[in-house]
């Protein structure tokens, strides 16, 4: 009886596993190069100072991320189609084009993150080595076009355990203060540019392609869940499903933040990736700089094709319109090719991009809550109240920081 009881146990948490991934892929958003650059940066400019911002949005995001996740699994729809079915014409066009320009702005910032590390390792031009950054990324998705969602969801999370790697091998040499760190879970702000910083940190953690796709993800991988045992088990898995890649994420961008603190903070740095690259090899040594590298390219790479699948996803949603992956990938590695030609600072263009995407986060966040929270829609899978209440705080917290920035920056405060 007992050997039953194991064998049933056992079966149950192989079936459970087999349920784990869609989120694991979304969560590649939230360590993408984005987050690289506003991290280091916060770290070396501002010490611990900004922790608290990294803990606050990684909460934010396994919300947002199960409430998508959700909403995918309840209507057998992405969170766009849903949109789509919902407004008219014209609003729907008005939507598809800011959702663009974010995901403009996500690819923008990947295509430039992977160009810096070829740079860093192999001193290819930035140029260069965006062409092969969108040149990997193709044969990303084509694994996900011709293979399936299953291999594409193993080969991303084998590049988040190369990112989570090299981020985390800096703090072994270089332990962050306790103490120091602890203090900094106070919410404040420093300055303005503290302030644009925090901005630019929410946008890169709570990410509003990640939020269209998580939907997209689950629907592919479970269908339609009906009210019934399997569904609510479906949902359930896939809660934890989210609360395993956020909490993973999470850690990567605190390790960021902290070896930033830790090690850059009393050295002579522009701010930029390439400067932080040099400082964690003069004071962590070679290594520690040859793997912080190594996880900036992993991050390019996996997070620029997680991105355009994610652009594909919104298009077909809201335009109902179907282009191939292959061919979006090619026309939305224009933009970025054009910024490292020209020659904009690769790495203040990467916090630039976060900031567009922090102020993309509530026209994706805030159907997702209405949306969640709509019985017609979710069926018994509705959300609780409770949780629409902390969903709509969370929105409202959002929108309240974009808000403050925007008058900061316009005022010239500091």
């Amino acid at each position: 009886m007992l050997r039953s009881t194991t064998t049933g146990r056992v079966g149950r948490m192989r079936a459970g596993l087999v349920l784990l991934g869609p989120a694991f892929v979304a969560a590649i958003a939230y360590v993408d190069p984005g987050n690289v650059a506003t991290n280091i940066t916060a770290g070396a400019s501002y010490g611990y100072l900004l922790v608290w911002v990294v803990v606050a949005a990684n909460l934010m995001a396994g919300l947002v991320q199960f409430l998508s996740a959700k909403l995918g699994l309840a209507t057998g729809r992405s969170l766009p189609e849903v949109l789509g079915d919902r407004l008219p014409r014209k609003a729907r066009l008005a939507y598809w084009v800011q959702a663009e320009l974010v995901a403009m702005a996500t690819d923008l910032a990947e295509v430039l993150g992977g160009a810096i590390a070829l740079n860093l390792l192999f001193d290819l031009p930035l140029l260069v080595g965006g062409v092969i950054t969108g040149i990997v990324s193709i044969g990303l998705l084509a694994i996900q076009s011709r293979r399936g969602q299953r291999p594409f969801e193993r080969v991303i999370t084998g590049l988040l355990a190369v990112i989570t790697i090299g981020f985390f091998a800096g703090l072994f040499v270089a332990p962050p203060s306790p103490s120091e760190a602890v203090g900094g879970l106070l919410p404040r702000f420093a300055d303005t540019e503290s302030v644009l910083l925090a901005a630019g940190m929410l946008g890169a953690t709570v990410m509003p392609h990640a939020i269209y796709l998580h939907s997209a993800l689950a629907r592919d991988r479970h269908g339609l869940q009906p009210v019934d045992g399997e569904g609510r088990r479906v949902i359930s898995t896939t809660r934890y499903d989210v609360g395993g890649a956020m909490l993973l994420a999470g850690a990567v961008n605190l390790a960021m933040l902290l070896l930033a603190a830790s090690a850059l903070q009393d050295t002579q740095t522009d701010g930029s990736l390439e400067a932080a690259h040099a400082a964690v090899g003069a004071n962590l040594g070679p290594v520690i700089a040859l793997l912080f590298a190594l996880g900036l390219l992993a991050s390019g790479f996996a997070s620029t094709a997680v991105g355009c699948y994610a652009g594909a996803v919104i298009m077909q949603g809201l335009l109902h319109r179907t282009i191939p992956l292959l061919l979006r990938r090619v026309i939305t590695l224009i933009p970025a090719l054009v910024v490292l030609a020209v020659g904009i600072d690769p790495t203040r263009a990467l916090v630039l991009s976060q900031v567009v995407l922090s102020f993309g986060i509530p026209f994706a966040l805030i159907p997702l809550v209405i949306l969640t929270a709509r019985r017609d829609v979710m069926g018994d899978h509705v959300s609780h109240r409770a949780t629409t209440t902390v969903a709509s705080l969370v929105a409202a917290a959002i929108v309240t920081l974009n808000v403050v920035l925007i008058v900061l920056t316009l005022t010239g405060a500091s």
